[in-house]
C-alpha cells in the first residue's frame, strides 16, 4: 500500500509517499480501505517529534479516517464485512489501508460523502467525550469555546447548538468570526480586537460562563478562570501558548470550579468504544436530521500531505483539512 511516512522530524517536507506491506487485523479489529483521512493538531506535533504515538499505536500519522471494511481480525462480527464506516484510529490513517478496533467505529452517518464522514471522528470524540461526558454541559447552559473557527472549535459550536445550550467563541480574524456565528455561535469574539473576558461577562449580564473548552492554555487559563460562573467547569485538551502560567486559587475556591483536563489518544479502546456508542445514539440522529454536518475547508490528495499540513500551520483555514486516498 501507499502510505505517508515522516522520513524525519521537522517541517512539512518530511512527509513523503511510501509503499509497504498493508497491515493485517489482529484479534478484535478490522481493515478499513481507507478512502479519506482527516488531519489534525495532533498529526503535526507527531510530525515535529514532540507528540510520540502511545506504545503498540502505529507510526504513521492519522487519527481518522472513512471507509469501507475489507478484513476483520478474530472474535469481530463478519456482519461488518463490506460496512461503510469512520473510525478513530491508534494511528495510520495516512494510508491506503489502517486497522482499528472494531469499537472504534461507526456506520457513516445518512446523507455524509466519505469525505465529510473523515473528518468526524477525533473532534467528535474529543468534543463529546470533554464537553458532555467531563464537563456535563446541559441544555440551558453557556459555553464557550476558544479557537471556534478550527476543526475542534465548529464541530464545539455545532454540538453544543444542536444540545441546547447557549454557544460563545473565539477567533482571530472578522471573517473567522462571521464563520463561527453563521455555524451557531450567539457571539464569536475576535480576540485581536477584544477582551474576550469583558464582552461575554457583559453578554451573561455577569454570570459568567458555565462550561469553557480550552486549547490555548498560557495566560488564557487565568482569563478562564475570571470568566467562569459559579460552579463553571473548564476543560483544557491543549496548551498551544504553554502549560504554564501563575494562578490565583481564590476565585476557583469561591466559585466551586472544576478544572480538569484530558487527552483522547492514550485511552483505552474500551473508552472510546463507549464514545462512539454515545456519539450513535445521541449525535447521528441529528447528522441524519441535517442538525450538525462538518465543515470542509479543503482537501488534498494523500500524497500531497505536506502540503495539507503547511495549511493547518498556517491558521488561515476554517474548518477540517482532509486526504482524499481512494475514490470518496
Amino acid at each position: 500500500m501507499f502510505y505517508v511516512n515522516v522520513v524525519e522530524p521537522g517541517a512539512p517536507e518530511a512527509l513523503k509517499l511510501q509503499e509497504k506491506d498493508s497491515p493485517t487485523p489482529l484479534e478484535g479489529e478490522v481493515l478499513i480501505k481507507v478512502a479519506a483521512a482527516g488531519i489534525n493538531r495532533p498529526d503535526v506535533l507527531q510530525r515535529k517529534g514532540l507528540y510520540p504515538p502511545p506504545s503498540g499505536a502505529s507510526p504513521i500519522l492519522g487519527l481518522e479516517v472513512a471507509g469501507e471494511i475489507v478484513a476483520e481480525g478474530a472474535g469481530v462480527d463478519p456482519g461488518l464485512h463490506g460496512q461503510k464506516v469512520c473510525a478513530l484510529t491508534n494511528g495510520g490513517g495516512y494510508a491506503e489501508y489502517v486497522t482499528v478496533p472494531w469499537e472504534q467505529c461507526l456506520p457513516v452517518p445518512s446523507g455524509l460523502s466519505l469525505i465529510e464522514a473523515a473528518a468526524l471522528p477525533e473532534t467528535c470524540f474529543t468534543v463529546w467525550s470533554n464537553v458532555f461526558d467531563r464537563a456535563g454541559l446541559k441544555a440551558g447552559e453557556s459555553f464557550l469555546v476558544h479557537g471556534g473557527s478550527s476543526g475542534i472549535g465548529t464541530t464545539a459550536i455545532q454540538l453544543a447548538r444542536v444540545m441546547g445550550a447557549r454557544v460563545f467563541t473565539t477567533a482571530g480574524s472578522a471573517e473567522k468570526c462571521q464563520a463561527c456565528e453563521a455555524l451557531g455561535a450567539e457571539i464569536a469574539v475576535n480576540y485581536r480586537e477584544q477582551d474576550f473576558v469583558d464582552v461575554l461577562l457583559a453578554a451573561t449580564e455577569q454570570k459568567g460562563i458555565d462550561v469553557i473548552l480550552d486549547m490555548v492554555g498560557g495566560g488564557y487559563i487565568t482569563r478562564n478562570i475570571r470568566l467562569a460562573a459559579r460552579d463553571g467547569r473548564i476543560v483544557n485538551i491543549a496548551f498551544l501558548e504553554g502549560p504554564k502560567t501563575e494562578v490565583d486559587f481564590r476565585p476557583v475556591l469561591m466559585k466551586r470550579l472544576i478544572l480538569t483536563a484530558s487527552t483522547l489518544r492514550p485511552q483505552p479502546t474500551a473508552v472510546k468504544g463507549a464514545i462512539a456508542r454515545s456519539l450513535q445514539t445521541h449525535l447521528w440522529p441529528q447528522i441524519a436530521n441535517g442538525k450538525f454536518k462538518p465543515l470542509i475547508y479543503k482537501t488534498f490528495p494523500l500524497g500531497e500531505a505536506a502540503e495539507a499540513h503547511r495549511l493547518m500551520e498556517s491558521n488561515t483555514h476554517i474548518g477540517k483539512i482532509v486526504l482524499v486516498v481512494h475514490d470518496a
